[in-house]
């Protein structure tokens, strides 16, 4: 059993004015590393991922992911007194992160220079869709509207449709930034003694995922078409036909296509076809090239082709549906399923992925909305919602 202290954010308090999904995930990760967070929520609503669907328990899919490990406060900031608590808790905390509209938080005098202008130490995090300027910063920002303005869903998808990814990326990598940008001024702090204010906007984090493609651009005169499973760089790289399926293969050498056709397909005349000799030769060949390998693939079953391109040392993998990642043996023989309890009963969550050798991190229940609320009050010295 963990103890509370050894945890890496022991002792920190965060509070979030968060919805959907940059936010709490920002958040989440930061509850996993042990830091103690309020996640301030409309009274009666809440944080509007409550209700996108009703497939956990009666329990929105979203809000158990990105919630764990919080505390629930449910305050009016249309109230003198809902103002009054908010500010007194940030008064007691390291970090505000928010990622409202525009707008939001200066309305309600919780904007940075206010709340620093009172605790210089205060680390607050802003979380926007396109940044604070621009000729786009007023606009409204979901996850799909970023990947489309960012160019993701342009080299997304296949020849014929362009498509966005199937989980939220610019809202998670705006999440991670944040989350990240947390740990380093915290750091900072302890070096200086001054807290900071820090802007993510999705926009930014979608655009630096973009990676390669922009560069692409930038240099190569030309957008990377969009390939499906394939890769624009790279042959043989797809997914190709098995017995009873497919599977996916990635060759990202020479020597790897010489191995897969020689001791996987016994088919050594294919590694000196001068076709598919070097990778240059197989992207400029890749028709001929998939075909080839598809020839060979279709002739076994996934299973068998999995083990003999495992044994080879090639890099494949099976291409599974969300039934099998819940059952996939990696998750099982590793032991990373854990119970999270939540006010409709217990789930199963995976561990999170920063893994620590001493200490297993924390997954704390989902909160219920405004849980914690006559807790948090009596703290501040507010017991009664009305005064």
């Amino acid at each position: 059993m963990t103890a509370p202290q050894d945890l890496p954010l022991a002792g920190y308090t965060v509070v979030a004015l968060e919805q959907a999904v940059a936010g709490p995930i920002a958040t989440r990760n930061l509850a996993d590393l042990g830091a103690r967070v309020i996640k301030v929520e409309r009274p009666g609503e809440g944080d509007f991922a409550r209700n996108y669907d009703d497939a956990v328990h009666g329990l929105a899919t979203h809000f158990v992911w990105l919630n764990r490990g919080k505390e629930s406060l449910a305050l009016d900031l249309k109230t003198e007194h809902g103002i009054r608590a908010v500010r007194a808790l940030i008064a007691r905390a390291d970090v505000f992160l928010h990622n409202t509209a525009p707008g939001v938080v200066e309305r309600l005098g919780l904007d940075a220079d206010t709340l620093r202008a009172a605790d210089p130490r205060l680390v607050v995090v802003n979380i926007s869709g396109y940044g604070t300027s621009g000729p786009r910063k007023d606009r409204k920002a979901y996850d799909m509207l970023v990947q489309a303005e960012s160019g993701m869903v342009a080299v997304t998808g296949t020849p014929d449709t362009p498509t966005k990814t199937g989980v939220p990326n610019a809202d998670i990598a705006a999440g991670l930034y944040s989350a990240n940008s947390v740990l380093s001024a915290l750091l900072r702090r302890e070096r200086t003694g001054t807290g900071a204010v820090v802007d993510v906007s999705m926009f930014d984090a979608a655009v630096e995922w973009m990676g390669h493609p922009l560069y692409m651009q930038l240099y190569g005169g030309r957008q990377i078409p969009r390939m499906g499973l394939s890769h624009a760089a790279i042959a043989p790289y797809d997914a190709y036909p098995t017995a009873d399926g497919q599977i996916l293969i990635g060759v990202q050498n020479d020597r790897g296509w010489r191995t897969l056709v020689t001791d996987v397909f016994d088919d050594p005349a294919l590694a000196d076809d001068p076709r598919f000799v070097t990778n240059l030769e197989r992207v400029r060949n890749r028709a001929a090239c998939d075909a080839a390998v598809g020839g060979h693939t279709v002739r076994r079953t996934t299973a068998e082709l999995d083990e003999r391109l495992a044994a080879a040392g090639i890099p494949a993998a099976q291409v599974n549906g969300t039934a099998e990642l819940v059952e996939h043996p990696q998750l099982r023989e590793r032991d990373r399923w854990r119970t999270v309890a939540t006010e409709a009963g217990d789930i199963r969550a995976v561990l999170p992925p920063m893994t620590y050798r001493d200490v297993e991190l924390p997954m704390g229940p989902v909160p219920a909305l405004g849980e914690h609320t006559d807790k948090i009050l009596a703290e501040l010295g507010l017991p009664d919602a009305q005064e």
